[in-house]
């Protein structure tokens, strides 16, 4: 068993609406976020890939449009979009297209991370 990461970036704005309006984050803020989607599996014998980076390029493309310089409580699914919540939302759209997707982790910055694991 193989496990294979790439990482996507998009831009993007957001306020957290689960926290008290005294908390820095309950304010509108951008971030540069970086996701890594993990792929375990078998490498295939005649491609010698478990999976081809092109493929899960074309996965999270249309995500990356949906998120890249947006406001992401306007965004469907990310009225209170914590990094937790955008793992989430992000595993839930490409899981049926990535068999074998091991983790989704979405960076805000290099210090402060989520992922996501199935369980």
């Amino acid at each position: 068993m193989i496990s294979v990461s790439r990482a996507y970036a998009f831009e993007s704005a957001h306020r957290l609406t689960g926290v008290p309006p005294t908390h820095r984050c309950s304010a509108v803020h951008g971030h540069n976020y970086r996701v890594v989607l993990t792929v375990a599996g078998p490498v295939d014998s005649v491609t010698g890939f478990v999976i081809d980076f092109w493929d899960m390029d074309a996965i999270f493309e249309p995500l990356r449009v949906q998120l890249d310089h947006r406001m992401l409580n306007d965004v469907p699914g990310l009225e209170n979009p914590t990094a937790e919540a955008i793992a989430v939302w992000i595993a839930e759209r490409v899981a049926a297209a990535l068999p074998g997707l091991a983790r989704v982790t979405v960076y805000e910055n290099a210090d402060c991370w989520a992922e996501w694991t199935p369980l």
